[in-house]
C-alpha cells in the first residue's frame, strides 16, 4: 500500500495527523520558509508523544541549499542532536554552486546519519540533472527522495515522477508539493510507493483582542491571526483513499 507521509508544523500538528492515520511525519518549522529546522524543545515532544516515525528536515533557513561552511557545521550538529535522540531517519539536501547534488558534504551527512534513514528533500527539483542526480544518491544511499518531478506541484510533474520510480534501483521516489485528496489517485496510479501532503488548513487565533497595523514580518499583507494546521479529517481521507485502493488492488 502507498504509505501516506505528512508535513507536519509543530507538535500539535504531528499529534493530529498520527491520530489520523499518517504513516509517517516530516517535521518541521516556518511553514513561509517550505520548512525549517524544528526546535530541540519540539524535538523531545515529538519522542515524547508520537509513536510513529517522525523524520525531522535539517534547514538552516530559507533560499537556496547551497550552504556556507557555517551553515553546514549547524546542520552536522543537528543531524547529530536528531541521532542522539533515537529518530529513525532525518531530511536534508545540500547542492553546490552547478546545482549539482554536493557529494562531498552528503557523504558527510550520510555517515552522521548511521542507521537512520535519510530523505532528500525538493532541494532534488533545483538539481541540474534529476536522473544524474539519482544515480548520485543511489551510490550514496539516501533512503527516499521526495521531489514534484521538478516541477512547481508534483501533479504537473507526474511524468518525471512516473519515470524516476522506475529508473530507481534505491532510493524511494516520494511525490510532494501541491498532493492532496483530490488528485491522490493519479499518484496512486502512477505506482509511486510513496505521497508527502501537508493536508493542512488555516487555523483562525483565538486571541480577541487583535493589535491592527503591527506585523511580526516584512511582508505588510500577512496574517498574524492564522495559522497553518494539518486537517486530521483530510488525512484520514487520504489514508481511506489508500487503503482501498490497496484492497482492490490485492
Amino acid at each position: 500500500m502507498t504509505k501516506l507521509e505528512i508535513c507536519c508544523y509543530g507538535i500539535d500538528c504531528a499529534m493530529t495527523a498520527q491520530q489520523s492515520g499518517a504513516d509517517r511525519v516530516e517535521l518541521c518549522s516556518a511553514p513561509r520558509e517550505g520548512g525549517l529546522t524544528p526546535s530541540a524543545g519540539v524535538l523531545e515532544a515529538a519522542q515524547r508523544e508520537l509513536s510513529i516515525p517522525v523524520h525531522p528536515i535539517v534547514r538552516p533557513r530559507g533560499g537556496d541549499f547551497c550552504y556556507t561552511a557555517q551553515e553546514f557545521e549547524v546542520m552536522k550538529s543537528d543531524v547529530a542532536l536528531m541521532r542522539e535522540l533515537g529518530f529513525p531517519g532525518v531530511v536534508i539536501g545540500m547542492l553546490d554552486e552547478d546545482a549539482h547534488v554536493d557529494i562531498v558534504r552528503m557523504r558527510q551527512i550520510m555517515a552522521l546519519s548511521d542507521g537512520m534513514a535519510v530523505t532528500f528533500h525538493r532541494a532534488f527539483d533545483l538539481c541540474h540533472s534529476p536522473k544524474r542526480s539519482l544515480d548520485v544518491l543511489t551510490d550514496l544511499g539516501v533512503a527516499r527522495i521526495l521531489t514534484s518531478g521538478q516541477q512547481q506541484s508534483a501533479e504537473t510533474g507526474i511524468a518525471l515522477l512516473r519515470e524516476l520510480n522506475e529508473l530507481s534501483t534505491g532510493p524511494i521516489i516520494m511525490a510532494g508539493a501541491g498532493v492532496r485528496l483530490s488528485n491522490l489517485q493519479k499518484f496512486i496510479d502512477s505506482g509511486l510507493q510513496e505521497v508527502h501532503s501537508s493536508a493542512s488548513r488555516l487555523v483562525a487565533s483565538p486571541m480577541r483582542y487583535r493589535k491592527a497595523g503591527v506585523s511580526m514580518c516584512s511582508e505588510a499583507e500577512v496574517d498574524e491571526f492564522s495559522r497553518t494546521c494539518v486537517d486530521g479529517d483530510v488525512v484520514e481521507a487520504m489514508k481511506s483513499m489508500l487503503e482501498m485502493t490497496a484492497v482492490r488492488v490485492a
